[in-house]
């Protein structure tokens, strides 16, 4: 049963929205502005570097549009659940999982051999454990997470700059540290499609999160008596085209919308989404700007990483979804009417999003990747990896949730 009022909507709520803002008309100018940008960053793909580039930073601007229309994010929906038992959020990341699972493992599973892709594998050991508490913890300081920082600081919230700059931060100091991490006891990568093939793999892990998703409902009903609706909005007075537009979007078009662009992200890369590789890219190359020498890192000396450092930022996947991403959500806010910088910034605000931010970057890099390319993109991989950060990561949510409350911040 659908509920009304404000529980119904925690993700709204996460990203500053109401009644009033719902209504605003669309802002002209960032409108203008985003536009702009995209169109000239598409450009200069197109003439430099190829059309599969440009079709990857729509890719990412249909995800930053989706993830803005909907506040489909991960921090505030994980925390709701944590404190209250509101389950809506995490009902739809499991939702999203489970669609993607029924598709991806076919794919990932060569039945359509014509389709070159690689899964998102990581090792089980004690980096992704450490970096993904680490990760969880860094959420609940630097309210976001790696999907949440780019769609936020996309729909005008300044703060977020501060999460994301010492997300950057956090993502070089990880690169400088992965080598003595990745030497701690591990049993490597695991595969679950290579093991025990493509239809029990996806059977059992629909059972493990369906399962889950039984779970977070039974706590959610026992709390409230009642649960969240994923597919009501609180504007009814717009059509069909005008919601899509202008927004607000339901939980379920947000899955929709992420599990579509999900889909085009394997298909064009040739791998699942990531995102947290462009943080530690972008700040390897301006301490390369400044003098400094990164490929003596052994990060930085070799493979992908080595030519990723020495190339153009624009020819990395990662990098170019990202900016997509960031620009998609600013176009999305813009014609919502919700894109507002703040002109002021408390400095506790500042200092929390800091550390938040180093966590969430150091984490990361310790992890191989935050909760979409750890996490999500792991367990749409079949990678046994993804659940150790599913449950590494929550839990370094329940302490972050806690710390916060300690240090008096709201919950």
């Amino acid at each position: 049963m659908a509920v009304t009022g404000n529980y119904r909507f925690p993700h709204q709520k996460e990203a500053g929205m109401n009644s009033d803002s719902m209504a605003r008309r669309p802002d002209t100018m960032f409108v203008l502005i985003s536009s702009l940008l995209l169109g000239l960053m598409a450009w200069v793909m197109l003439r430099d570097i190829g059309v599969r580039h440009v079709l990857l930073l729509l890719t990412g601007v249909g995800l930053g549009v989706s993830l803005l229309h909907a506040s489909f994010g991960f921090t505030g929906s994980w925390r709701n659940f944590i404190v209250r038992r509101e389950g809506t959020g995490v009902r739809a990341q499991l939702l999203l999982f489970m669609i993607c699972v029924v598709v991806f493992f076919p794919i990932l599973g060569k039945v359509f051999p014509s389709l070159h892709v690689a899964p998102a594998m990581g090792p089980v050991g004690i980096s992704v454990l450490a970096g993904a508490f680490l990760f969880g913890i860094g959420m609940q300081f630097g309210n976001g997470c790696g999907s949440g920082t780019l769609f936020t600081v996309g729909g005008g919230h300044v703060n977020m700059l501060v999460t994301l700059l010492f997300f950057i931060v956090g993502s070089v100091l990880g690169t400088m540290h992965l080598p003595w991490w990745t030497s701690l006891p591990a049993i490597g990568k695991i595969s679950l499609i290579r093991e025990l093939g493509w239809v029990s793999a996806g059977a059992l892990q629909l059972v493990l999160l369906g399962g889950l998703y039984l779970l977070v409902r039974h706590l959610e009903l026992r709390r409230h008596g009642r649960l969240g609706s994923l597919t009501a909005t609180d504007v009814t007075d717009r059509s069909f085209i005008q919601r899509l537009v202008f927004g607000p979007w339901p939980w379920v078009w947000g899955i929709i919308g992420l599990f579509v662009f999900s889909l085009l992200t394997l298909i064009l890369a040739g791998h699942p989404w990531s995102i947290t590789f462009a943080y530690g890219l972008w700040g390897a190359k301006i301490l390369s700007a400044l003098g400094v020498d990164m490929s003596q890192l052994s990060y930085w000396s070799s493979g992908y990483p080595a030519r990723a450092l020495q190339q153009s930022v624009l020819a990395d996947i990662t990098s170019i979804m990202d900016f997509g991403i960031i620009l998609g959500a600013m176009l999305a806010a813009s014609l919502a009417g919700r894109f507002a910088p703040a002109k002021e910034i408390p400095w506790r605000m500042i200092l929390l999003s800091a550390v938040g931010g180093i966590l969430l970057g150091y984490g990361a890099r310790l992890a191989f990747g935050c909760n979409i390319g750890g996490m999500f993109a792991g367990l749409a991989s079949g990678s046994l990896h993804g659940w150790l950060w599913l449950v590494a990561g929550f839990s370094g949510n329940i302490v972050g949730v806690w710390l916060r409350q300690r240090l008096g911040e709201r919950a």
